[in-house]
């Protein structure tokens, strides 16, 4: 099955998270400052460099912009490496289907919640994911916001309206650093042009401030941002070079124990900008056929339960209030009880003491119709409701 919450674009070309409104407001946050940069400094150092040194001020700064920009649509509309579901939970490890005539105690029929793998000679435990029916592999997490299980999940950026996993974690870290000197070329440009007309009027650096308003408003601008994406560089910076993903850094300590993930500083950032990504495991353009009684499809003929059926069940990881996993299946088995309650006759004369779902008012008798016809008023009564009340308690 395909994922859930996902914005489609260009016939699944794009893929944006439900959050994907945000990107409108990350791109204006780039490309204002750039354009007011444009218009009210740039445009006033084109002839204040010899050559043609004072237009590629101007244009450097756009086809920044652009790259920029790019890199955030390559990390915003990208699948981040979720992993398909499936439609019923997996069979348990040496399971070979010969009790299928025999009846199944709980230990056999429920999954383990968690396994040990093992991931360059450590032991690695993955867990359940209840959701998608099943289990996780490494580094792998289930997102609250996306509601996917994504590999390498990393986290879900609010400012990009995606996941950040194994697919776009390159493109996420190299439009965080992008930014960061975009941020730090205005900065720069802007000192350079109060400079200019400081010495071009033998002012001081205040007045000269005081020329050029809109160079004051960008300094002050870029200062903020590069502390937000310039210290967000260093620290994925760090974390590349320690082999980890955020969730694990905030939530494992690899400090306080071995990471089997960890391969040496170089071979770390090789492994981040180097390798080939791995190709989508969905195919988000293919057609979806609609199985008849997929609902059914979902109860596996074997019986297999997931780890928490039956009780109250929340995932640590994404922080979901637990809720009773079989509550609506619940009131759908009530809702069938009812309807087959209907086919159960209990006449005076005794002449039908069991009737199928299936008969209709045609296939009976005409006095078993009458019958049927009364059989309301009589539930009204203590003694037929009590016969109900046996009558369920008999099918259950």
């Amino acid at each position: 099955m395909f994922c859930t919450l996902k914005e489609f674009f260009l016939q699944g070309r794009f893929i944006f998270g439900p959050d994907v409104r945000s990107i409108f407001l990350t791109m204006f946050l780039i490309i204002a400052p750039v354009v007011a940069f444009c218009v009210f400094v740039a445009r006033h150092l084109i002839n204040d460099f010899p050559g043609d040194w004072g237009i590629s001020v101007m244009v450097v700064a756009v086809v920044f912009t652009v790259y920029d920009l790019t890199l955030l649509l390559l990390t915003s509309g990208r699948d981040p490496g979720i992993i398909p579901r499936n439609t019923h939970p997996p069979e348990p490890e040496g399971f070979d289907g010969s009790n299928d005539n025999g009846v199944q105690t709980p230990q056999q029929l429920r999954l383990p919640r968690t396994k040990d793998v093992m991931v360059n000679g450590i032991s690695v435990r993955i867990k359940y994911c209840d959701t998608c029916m099943l289990y996780r592999p490494p580094r792998c997490s289930h997102c609250s916001i996306c509601n996917n299980c994504v590999e390498r999940f990393d986290h879900h950026c609010p400012w990009v309206g995606q996941c950040i996993g194994l697919r776009n974690y390159r493109f996420f870290y190299m439009f965080v650093f992008s930014t960061t000197l975009l941020c730090l070329y205005v900065f720069a440009f802007c000192w350079v042009y109060i400079i200019k007309i400081r010495n071009a009027e033998n002012l001081s650096v205040w007045k000269a401030m005081l020329k050029t308003p809109a160079s004051i408003v960008l300094i002050i601008y870029c200062f903020l941002c590069v502390w937000f994406v310039g210290g967000l560089s260093v620290f994925h910076c760090y974390l590349m070079s320690t082999n980890q993903t955020t969730y694990e850094n905030f939530r494992y300590r690899y400090d306080r124990r071995a990471n089997p993930y960890n391969r040496g500083v170089l071979n770390n950032f090789l492994e981040i900008f180097c390798t080939r990504i791995p190709p989508s495991k969905n195919n988000f353009r293919a057609r979806v056929i609609v199985e008849q009684g997929l609902q059914q499809t979902r109860v596996p003929s074997r019986g297999f339960m997931s780890p928490n059926m039956g009780k109250p069940v929340g995932d640590l990881e994404i922080g979901r209030k637990p809720v009773p996993w079989d509550e609506p299946r619940t009131a759908a088995d009530i809702r069938d009880l009812e309807v087959g309650l209907g086919g159960f006759l209990d006449e005076k004369e005794g002449r039908l003491t069991h009737a199928s779902p299936d008969l209709s008012r045609d296939d009976l008798p005409a006095d078993l119709i009458e019958g049927r016809d009364g059989m309301h008023s009589r539930r009204s009564s203590w003694v037929e409701r009590t016969r109900t009340k046996e009558s369920v308690d008999t099918v259950l």
